[in-house]
């Protein structure tokens, strides 16, 4: 057992290493799932004093429009749920929120190492595995976050795994593989995806067992018992979201995250979206946005998960098992996860929506490529008898990984610096509003309310993608005390305010700026918003 802990080891060192280069979370989802997983420590309560989307309340403003809201209407709550004993042990820290995640994460490195051992795949090729699925190419800096990518890479790897061992006779391991599709699915929405692999992999031997009169591998109660302990995880939380909600899938039901024309609907109170809607903009659109998304989808996962350099191995490795009972569930459920990337979510894959549901594929993808080298060494020895292939395949192999290994790293920095110039400017900001002793209860509207909320301490409200009128009517619905625009991420109707164009009689001028390094708009801005007409912040300081 000395070489899975060993891996076990080396992976979460890496981790470790990289939440001490950048200990926050640094995007949406992160932000969110600590602000959910902090509120749950705190109150024992799934709520939250921000809206982050309004999406989450129906698609649009409440009456009354009140705070705190129920938490995750979208998003599922396994990261938060992982994130709150670390919390409670450590306080409210950035270390208590991601060093779950990353020893959750760290688990897929010995995983790969048993699943490669399982299939009969070189010890070369089990180890290689293993150590990239511990630095995953240029997604390695994504493992460090305190959300699901730690989560889904070794859950949907065993989920894969026990499916393929259900198909070769253990009835146990198929039936264990619906307990992993539910705590991925209670991880995050696309967990179905791996789920529906996994059913349509006992669908497909049944209608195999038809076409050649033989015994189905896979026997109706495995199923029965596989779907059973899906439920057993997913239906408390359904029967929450039904209560709270009125739906399982909230945003889902009202159609924003299935019905949106543009990703700017996402953000939008006036944009209504139903299938009608989707429908009204032809089938030329349709079919556009669906290919880009494919074509958005392919191109992630040949620079984030195979760092460009792995694909052609991992396709000579495919085309060499492509008859593998052990790689079946793998292949199925690549073509589910691309076609979902492809027809449910295209508009949602820049975003990150499709690297979560495929980076569930690094473990089986990563033993392909490398068994793709072995194949190639395998071929030039053939025929060139000076060759000892015993030498050659664990030193191409090795030349790979470390390859690999290099671009994680080279990837690492320079998102984190990406990173760290969203994150300055609002650690000066959080700095302004406690100088200016905006009380901790006061509302922000931001762009990124969940963001704001981590690094200020105040909750608040998103500002839509809508006109100004409509903005101005969530400002009056939910009073915020302050508005809050950044030039890289802002509301379209809101960028003259940035700019100092143009104004709206209920913002106040700028009260606090961050510069930009090249002279041009402000990075940041903070402006008063003065429903009242004497707000003094207002009056004393207008020009």
């Amino acid at each position: 057992m000395r070489t899975p802990i060993l891996l076990f080891a080396f992976a979460l060192v890496i981790r470790l290493a990289l939440i001490a280069l950048y200990p926050d979370p640094a995007y949406p989802d992160s932000y969110y799932y600590v602000d959910v997983a902090r509120a749950l420590a705190a109150t024992g309560r799934l709520e939250l004093d921000f809206v982050w989307i309004f999406a989450e309340v129906g698609g649009r403003i409440p009456d009354p429009a009140v705070l705190p809201i129920p938490s995750n209407a979208h998003w599922l709550p396994l990261s938060s749920f992982l994130q709150v004993p670390f919390i409670a042990a450590m306080g409210a820290t950035a270390w208590a929120s991601a060093l779950p995640l990353a020893i959750v994460g760290s688990l897929t490195a010995p995983l790969t190492w048993f699943i490669a051992r399982d299939l009969g795949a070189g010890r070369a090729v089990g180890i290689g595995a293993a150590i990239l699925t511990a630095v995953p190419a240029t997604g390695t800096v994504f493992m460090a976050q305190p959300e699901n990518f730690a989560i889904l890479q070794p859950l949907i790897a065993a989920t894969l795994w026990m499916t393929a061992r259900g198909l070769k006779g253990d009835t146990r391991a198929y039936v264990l593989a619906g307990l992993l599709v539910g705590i991925a699915s209670l991880a995050r929405n696309d967990g179905f995806l791996v789920g529906a692999a996994v059913g349509l992999v006992f669908v497909i031997d049944r209608v195999h067992a038809l076409a050649t009169r033989r015994t189905p591998r896979i026997p109706v109660l495995a199923a029965l018992g596989c779907f059973g302990l899906y439920l057993a995880v997913m239906g408390p939380w359904y029967l929450r979201q039904l209560d709270t909600f009125g739906s399982i899938s909230p945003t889902s039901s009202s159609g924003y995250a299935l019905w949106i024309r543009t990703i700017d609907e996402w953000n939008s109170i006036t944009a209504a979206p139903s299938l009608g809607r989707f429908l009204e903009q032809g089938f030329v659109s349709i079919a556009t946005s669906r290919i880009i998304g494919l074509i958005q989808a392919v191109g992630q996962f040949t620079v984030i998960i195979c760092s460009v350099v792995l694909v052609p191995f991992a396709l000579a490795g495919a085309w060499l098992r492509r008859r593998s009972v052990d790689f079946q569930p793998f292949f199925l459920y690549t073509f589910v996860v691309f076609l979902g990337a492809m027809l449910l979510y295209p508009l949602h894959v820049p975003g990150g929506a499709f690297i979560h549901s495929a980076v569930g594929l690094e473990s089986h993808t990563y033993i392909l490529a490398l068994e793709g080298v072995a194949g190639l060494v395998a071929w030039i020895a053939r025929r060139r008898p000076r060759w000892d292939p015993v030498i050659a395949r664990p030193l191409f192999i090795g030349a790979l990984v470390a390859f690999t290994m290099v671009t994680a790293g080279v990837y690492a920095v320079t998102i984190h610096r990406a990173w760290d110039t969203t994150r300055q400017p609002r650690l000066a900001l959080a700095a302004e509003l406690d100088r200016l002793d905006v009380p901790p209860d006061a509302r922000l509207m931001t762009i990124d309310a969940a963001g704001y909320k981590y690094f200020t301490g105040r909750g608040g409200v998103v500002t839509p993608n809508d006109p100004i009128d409509t903005i101005e009517a969530v400002a009056r619905a939910y009073e915020p005390s302050w508005l809050v625009l950044e030039r890289d991420d802002i509301a379209l109707a809101l960028a003259p305010v940035l700019r100092g164009e143009a104004r709206p009689a209920w913002i106040g001028p700028a009260s606090f700026i961050v510069p930009a390094a090249d002279g041009g708009v402000p990075r940041l801005g903070l402006f008063a918003i003065c429903l009242d007409p004497s707000d003094e912040r207002c009056v004393v300081s207008a020009p």
